[in-house]
């Protein structure tokens, strides 16, 4: 499950794909924001890894289980 921040990620990293799109489409291709474009969607991929790690990452446990009386 990806967290709030990692959905407003790939939500940027898509509308950034449209307009960069649209871009090309009007004025011609720009090799920098096609460029930029590519950073942002391997950051995106980053932070989507990152996430689905630490939920399958067991509980930590912090020092040594009390015994019960």
């Amino acid at each position: 499950m990806m967290s709030g921040p990692t959905k407003t990620m790939g939500a940027i990293t898509f509308a950034a794909l449209v307009l960069t799109t649209a871009y090309t489409v009007a004025l011609g291709s720009s090799g920098w924001l096609w460029f930029g474009w590519v950073v942002l969607g391997v950051a995106t991929i980053g932070m989507a890894a990152a996430d689905s790690g630490e939920a399958h990452a067991p509980p930590r446990r912090h020092g040594r289980p009390k015994p019960q009386p």
